[in-house]
């Protein structure tokens, strides 16, 4: 018999929580692989405040307790986003596995928390005592490591509703379906008056945590493509001479290799 509990407000979740060693789920299928029978258990996916999908001026907020179909669903989510929920596993595990659960995970493999990563999205933190909006890669520490109090819950991701138009997504598994990456990959570009705004790359599975380069990527920004060109070559040795990466299904350089190859296409996409 499962131990636990189901509460009907944020509210309520959160005074549980303040008071009780309790583990949240939503859809709970990571727990299905690894079930801990003697946990206390905090049932999320009836918590209307965690069920929304909506906007403001900046962002488009994802409740933590969306699953992955209902975003799918959703026209207001970006393409780049749907793009990468679109491979998780099958149906049935889209349809249980929500947002807060890929987050809470703490897996460098979690796919919608790549696209999170290149988007710099925001994750809405709260407790009784308050709330914390933080960015996505502050709140990745490391394999299994979050910046997450015992007593906060993750309440919503914020993606920025502008920006994510022009993308590259690629995921490379054993199969092409069901597949656990091996390599994960995504670019985001933009230019305003022919001067490059941004140039965001982003690599999943490959480390302890998401691969983000912002000193890096900083070498392009405010460039032509025609400049950005030029600077490919030691734009490119940059990458490969910072990344360190873990060895896992498949060694380390074979990662790098496929990682470079990755970010090269990206490049390629947009002229460079």
């Amino acid at each position: 018999m499962v131990n636990g509990y189901t509460p009907a407000s944020l509210r309520e979740a959160l005074e549980l929580r303040s008071r009780l060693t309790v583990t949240p789920y939503a859809g709970g299928t990571d727990l299905m692989v690894r079930p801990r029978p003697d946990d206390c258990y905090l049932f999320l996916a009836r918590v209307p405040e965690l069920r929304h999908i909506a906007e403001d001026e900046q962002y488009l907020r994802i409740g933590a307790a969306v699953t992955f179909t209902e975003a799918l669903e959703d026209e207001r989510v970006p393409a780049l986003m749907k793009e990468a929920l679109s491979r998780i596993a099958a149906p049935a595990i889209r349809n249980a596995g929500t947002f807060g659960g890929n987050l809470a995970n703490g897996s460098p493999k979690a796919d919608s928390v790549l696209i999170e990563y290149v988007a710099d999205a925001k994750i809405r933190l709260a407790s009784l005592r308050g709330e914390r909006l933080v960015d996505v890669a502050s709140f990745y520490q490391g394999r299994k490591r979050l910046d997450l109090a015992p007593d906060e819950l993750i309440v919503e991701v914020l993606l920025p509703r502008a920006g994510l138009e022009r993308y590259v997504y690629q995921k490379v598994g054993g199969r092409s379906a069901l597949a656990i990456s091996r390599v994960s990959f995504a670019g985001v570009f933009a230019e305003e008056d022919g001067k490059i705004t941004n140039i965001a790359a982003a690599f999943g599975a490959v480390a302890d945590t998401v691969l983000r380069y912002r000193d890096i990527e900083g070498m392009l920004l405010g460039k032509t493509v025609d400049e950005a060109r030029a600077l490919r070559g030691e734009y490119l040795r940059a990458y490969e001479e910072r990344m360190v990466l873990t060895t896992g299904r498949v060694s380390a350089e074979y990662r790098k290799r496929v990682c470079m190859n990755l970010l090269g296409g990206f490049l390629e996409t947009f002229g460079i």
